[in-house]
């Protein structure tokens, strides 16, 4: 991978990380503490809060593990070894890079 190509991996990593940062702090309303006053809200209107409770704390689940992988791939970058496959050291397919630049498997291995 050249300079150029690396330069153009970290804004777009940079770019993701920023876009979930942001989206943390609209989730964080949704994942807060259900009120459970039944004079206030119907039983039904509870249920559909718990269920919204519980979808945003799912969503914050896969934001954290997204920025996780992004952050290793930043850290991958550092060091030389973005763009290669960590099981076969085989070069990953830049198009893959670009739909998710976290990646660090070549297609044949995140297929076995």
């Amino acid at each position: 991978m050249n300079n150029a190509q690396s330069a153009k991996f970290s804004a777009l990593i940079h770019q993701r990380l920023a876009d979930l940062e942001t989206e943390n702090k609209l989730g964080k309303d949704g994942q807060s503490v259900v009120e459970l006053d039944q004079q206030a809200v119907g039983r039904l209107s509870r249920m559909d809060a718990l269920q919204n409770q519980a979808m945003a704390v799912a969503q914050q689940n896969r934001r954290d593990i997204q920025t996780r992988r992004l952050n290793a791939a930043l850290i991958r970058l550092e060091e030389g070894e973005y763009g290669y496959c960590e099981d076969c050291g085989e070069d990953i397919a830049l198009k893959r890079l670009e739909l998710d630049p976290a990646a660090s498997k070549c297609i044949s291995c995140a297929r076995a």
